[in-house]
């Protein structure tokens, strides 16, 4: 069963972040002309493997959509995400495979 995970928007430091078990994973983007660009994404070894980084990239996908902002992606860990999740696909600006 996954916990679903309050994510909040630090606008201040540019990261969507999901403060849990004492921690704090994040999600480090930036914003490029109409697009918002993920950079990437830490989570503490404590929270590995509970769905996190999957609740922050989730998380990305949704703020993205609601403020029309098409997505480039730099994150490993969130083109990982992009493979198990391709209706996410038409959301993309540009894969960058680095």
């Amino acid at each position: 069963m996954r916990i679903a995970y309050l994510v909040v928007n630090n606008k201040k430091q540019l990261h969507f972040e999901v403060h849990a078990e004492g921690e704090t994973a994040f999600l480090e983007y930036r914003f490029h002309n109409d697009q918002i660009v993920l950079m990437n994404t830490v989570v503490p070894e404590s929270l590995e493997g509970k769905g996190v980084g999957s609740a922050l990239a989730a998380y990305a996908f949704s703020y993205a959509g609601e403020h029309h902002k098409a997505v480039k992606v730099y994150c490993t860990f969130v083109m990982g995400y992009l493979k198990r999740h391709p209706e996410l696909h038409s959301q993309l600006e540009i894969v960058t495979t680095e």
